[in-house]
């Protein structure tokens, strides 16, 4: 809830501030300056949104995805490569249980999706995602081309633009960046009372959190 609450503050922030440097631009231009209704609707604020959503996404899809395979010794984000995690028990062996969620207890088709649901949503909310910031960066990118003399592009010229891949790239590396540094920094460092971290006394060759 708490990172609920910061998202729609921050969200409201890129906003309001996104809205003053818009209309700063449609001034100096020479052009009406829009309001904040108009704005929430503009290519320029969908742009920069979608074009962040879309590396948190992507850092989340591959961040599940290569913990199933790929190990990090001493890491407390990594499993580890000697011992049982509970993660990797077939579900299959508690279609009787209850407590368990409807899917397992389903078995068949329901089973197989929700074994892998968790890196599907991100990797669907990525894909999207990617989308709306093609679409919408495809329109702020031709409102500008026309500004200066320009031609207007559509969607799928856009894709082929330098700037796309600029724009994504730039967002994808930080992310990635972010994840090896965790995946590293939990090796030999702590943080009490987190179950990001090891435990302050786990020696540095411990691999889990646990």
């Amino acid at each position: 809830m708490a990172f609920g609450l910061f998202l729609l503050v921050f969200i409201a922030g890129q906003s309001v501030a996104g809205l003053r440097s818009y209309n700063e631009e449609q001034r100096e231009h020479g052009e009406a300056e829009v309001s904040y209704g108009t704005y929430l609707t503009s290519s320029h604020f969908g742009e920069a949104t979608f074009e962040n959503w879309e590396s948190e996404f992507l850092q989340m899809g591959a961040y599940v995805l290569l913990t199933v395979w790929l190990y990090q010794r001493g890491s407390a984000e990594s499993k580890d490569p000697d011992g049982s995690d509970p993660v990797d028990e077939d579900p299959r062996r508690h279609r009787d249980d209850p407590d368990a969620p409807w899917p397992v207890r389903a078995g068949g088709l329901p089973l197989l999706v929700y074994r892998y649901s968790l890196s599907l949503a991100f990797l669907t909310l990525f894909g999207v995602s990617w989308l709306l910031h093609a679409v919408t960066g495809a329109r702020a990118y031709s409102a500008e081309q026309l500004a200066h003399g320009g031609e207007a592009v559509d969607t799928w010229q856009y894709l082929g633009r330098a700037q796309f891949w600029f724009e994504s790239m730039q967002n994808w590396q930080s992310e990635l960046l972010a994840v090896f540094a965790i995946v590293v920094l939990t090796i030999f460092l702590r943080q009490q009372g987190s179950p990001e971290s090891k435990p302050v006394h786990a020696p540095h060759s411990q691999t889990g959190d646990g």
